[in-house]
């Protein structure tokens, strides 16, 4: 029989009395004592642990987000493509727990979908602020978070600010691309509208990829993300059909039929139509 093996053998530290250790570093007791169901039904830890990491994965893509904006804002985009290659990664990631969520079926649902009261993910800020960051800015989405100045203060400072979407396009400017009305605009919050100068602009940028190759880079990234995050979109209105069927959401929402709606919205509309333009 093999002796036992002992880590310590080799170096490794197993007192850690005065010293920062792996649960220290991470506060676990804080992470692994958030989760507070509010019924006994089996399936209502797994919802919570289904939702509580797909917040902390959002507020790295947030994180994300916005230091590729940063990035592209001093034309910096080497860094800005490693970021944006991570978002569109932790997307999959955010696609990939639908798979779990989906083994909960709709009589487990039932047993503890009361105890929700009227919570429901579309109040979730931190999806709101990745929609405004990539440029979705729908300002009636800001009313669910009137009761909170603290988020509406930070939904408000990105709005305040270009998109990503809209970085993108005064990069098209600055390398000598003409992009019409968004060379004008001067405030950021409301939504911005298509216009065929920009369009025109990637069709250049896409028919001469050698030549603006940065460009032509940065674009499929977007692309890229864009992609990850309807098949986001679409995984979470079959998860809700599958397990809800057609009744409202718990939110108050009409459900499967509100988030049917949220497939048509384009985050970065030209750069899909280009391709029909080519």
């Amino acid at each position: 029989m093999s002796q036992a093996y002992d880590p310590s053998d080799e170096g490794a530290e197993m007192s850690f009395q005065d010293r920062m250790s792996y649960s220290d570093y991470l506060h676990l007791e804080r992470v692994l004592d958030a989760q507070e169901p509010l019924s006994t039904a089996h399936d209502e830890m797994l919802f919570i642990i289904q939702h509580q990491t797909s917040e902390l994965w959002m507020k790295l893509a947030i994180h994300e987000i916005g230091s590729a904006m940063r990035m592209i804002r001093t034309d910096q985009l080497e860094p800005s493509f490693k970021m944006l290659t991570r978002v569109a990664r932790i997307f999959e990631q955010l696609n990939s727990a639908w798979d779990v969520l989906r083994t909960m079926t709709p009589s487990e649902y039932t047993e503890f979908r009361g105890a929700l009261g009227q919570s429901s993910g579309f109040q979730s800020w931190q999806y709101r602020a990745i929609e405004f960051l990539a440029g979705n800015r729908n300002l009636a989405m800001l009313r669910p978070h009137a009761h909170r100045p603290e988020v509406i203060a930070k939904l408000e400072t990105i709005l305040a600010e270009p998109s990503l979407y809209d970085e993108a396009i005064l990069l098209l400017s600055r390398q000598g691309f003409d992009i019409g009305a968004d060379a004008k605009r001067s405030t950021w919050r409301e939504p911005r509208t298509e216009n065929e100068e920009v369009l025109e602009a990637w069709r250049m940028v896409y028919g001469d990829p050698l030549r603006y190759w940065q460009l032509y880079e940065l674009a499929e990234k977007l692309v890229d993300f864009e992609d990850y995050f309807r098949r986001w979109r679409f995984n979470h209105v079959t998860t809700v059909e599958r397990i809800i069927g057609l009744k409202r959401g718990t939110g108050g929402t009409s459900g499967v039929s509100y988030l049917r709606k949220m497939l048509e919205v384009e985050l970065f509309p030209e750069l899909w139509k280009v391709r029909t333009r080519l």
